[in-house]
């Protein structure tokens, strides 16, 4: 799937040259308007596309996700801006926060209006790891105090955040060039006509098409207005990341664009305002591909990188003689997102993304960081990854190999070779995710999307999600997007 959106699109596309993910046959997704809707926003010849900022990576309930120490996943608000942030110490009495410092660690030291600290009360850390009551997860609401957050649960105990994950919005920066990393949703022409068919009436279904008489029912609805010029493709949905070509080596490794994209005064070190937009070319460096099947409403989800994007932390495989082998971690390489030769930290977040600004926080400054792939191919390294494979070796031995079979698939020359697939996941029988039935990779990020969500190592004990932990059902509802989305007409 990811070769097919990235092909050159043929004539019966609609024209306009470019790859298929870019055609007519593709409609980009608005952000959110003020009252949470999304608009399709058509693909047309000669179009130069407006990409963003990426978006919070949300949970089941819309809420943006963080991970306390513990690698316990919760939901979070903004609080009110007429809130007090009022937390309670440990001998039960409501404090208002004056101010806050981070003491070495990382932690926030939290001061009353006497500059006294207060000994908060800390939240409970048990950990939530059954994705099947991911939506009764922990809601906390979020105090941005002297430019820190402060995140307090509904007893308003003190949560235990990684400060340099705690934005929930965490804004992306590469090193060559300091470009921002800009995003992108879309959605072919079945998902378009499908969600337009469900909102105006005309067509009954609360799942993805997963049939041929599904199909049939959506052409037959988009009859008068189009042809599907890949109609078996069924729904899909895809999620893209991009940098500025302009200062990356290698820049002939990439797929490109152009695009225009947010520009930002910069004259502070701690706060950049958007000033206006530019018109440049992009990189491709990132890509979800999402999409409904044969028997899998739940949809197929799937994430693809550049291969200098980051280093990979340690993992192992089964070599051709049935070894398994262990490849250490090397960070020594030109990569985009973390320094050669890096000893970490690794992926703290420097800046999020508080609209319409961006700011710093967890005591940096607006910086780029270095970030790792702790999951190397979408497997912990302390837990079987799925009810088939019985090693986490096993599962990296399957993605590696579905990479090496690229070499027999596409030109030696095609830049598509500098793309690896990093993993896919679903579930048994199309099922709702319930926590066991996943099948593929269980802990599968992108780091250039959920770089900060992918706990602190190689571990599953130590935090990290998968697709299905936000992406609970297998009816429309899997796709964050697919509500909020108006009709085409």
């Amino acid at each position: 799937m990811f070769l097919w959106l990235t092909s050159p699109a043929p004539p019966t596309y609609g024209g306009g040259g470019g790859r298929i993910f870019d055609s007519p046959a593709f409609f980009d997704v608005s952000p959110p308007a003020a009252d949470g809707s999304r608009t399709f926003l058509p693909h047309t010849p000669g179009l130069i596309r407006v990409f963003n900022l990426r978006a919070a990576q949300v949970g089941p309930q819309g809420l943006q996700l963080i991970f306390d120490r513990s690698g316990r996943m919760l939901q979070f608000k903004a609080a009110e801006k007429e809130a007090k942030p009022l937390v309670r110490d440990v001998s039960g009495q409501l404090v208002e926060i004056a101010h806050a410092r981070l003491e070495k660690g990382g932690r926030p030291i939290l001061l009353d209006a006497n500059g006294k600290v207060i000994q908060a009360r800390p939240s409970e850390t048990s950990k939530q790891t059954d994705r099947a009551q991911v939506s009764q997860m922990l809601t906390a609401q979020r105090f941005l105090i002297d430019g820190i957050p402060i995140f307090l649960d509904p007893s308003l105990a003190v949560i235990d955040v990684e400060q340099g994950q705690a934005g929930g919005n965490g804004v992306l920066e590469a090193l060559p060039g300091g470009s921002l990393v800009y995003y992108v949703t879309i959605v072919n022409d079945v998902y378009a006509y499908f969600a337009t068919g469900v909102k105006d009436h005309a067509i009954t279904a609360t799942q993805f098409p997963t049939t041929a008489a599904d199909l049939s029912n959506i052409t037959a609805f988009a009859t008068g207005h189009t042809t599907f010029p890949d109609p078996n493709a069924l729904a899909v949905e895809v999620k893209s990341a991009w940098v500025e070509a302009a200062g990356l080596p290698n820049l002939g490794s990439y797929i490109t664009m152009t695009a225009t994209i947010p520009t930002y005064d910069k004259s502070n070190a701690n706060l950049w305002t958007p000033n206006g937009q530019k018109t440049v070319q992009l990189a491709l460096v990132g890509m979800h591909v999402v999409g409904s099947t044969a028997g899998h409403p739940e949809m197929i989800w799937a994430t693809f990188e550049h291969f200098a994007n980051a280093p990979r932390a340690t993992y192992s495989y089964v070599n051709t003689g049935g070894t398994t082998v262990s490849v250490p971690q090397n960070t020594n390489a030109a990569w985009v997102f973390s320094a050669t030769n890096s000893s970490g930290p690794f992926n703290q977040e420097h800046m999020f993304f508080n609209s319409p600004n961006i700011q710093s926080t967890g005591g940096f400054t607006i910086s780029p960081s270095d970030t790792i792939r702790w999951k190397a191919f979408g497997a912990a390294s302390d837990v079987s990854p799925n009810p088939i494979d019985g090693s986490t070796a096993a599962s990296n031995t399957e993605i590696i190999s579905i990479n090496n079979s690229i070499s027999g698939m596409i030109a030696s020359g095609d830049v598509r070779n500098n793309y690896v697939m990093s993993g896919a996941t679903w579930t048994i029988g199309g099922a709702p995710p319930s926590g066991g039935n996943e099948v593929g990779t269980s802990v599968l990020a992108n780091t250039t999307m959920e770089t900060y969500q992918q706990g602190v190592d190689t571990t599953r004990a130590n935090g990290g999600s998968n697709c299905f932990s936000c992406h609970t059902n297998n009816t429309t509802a899997v796709s964050h997007v697919f509500a909020p989305l108006k009709p085409l007409f």
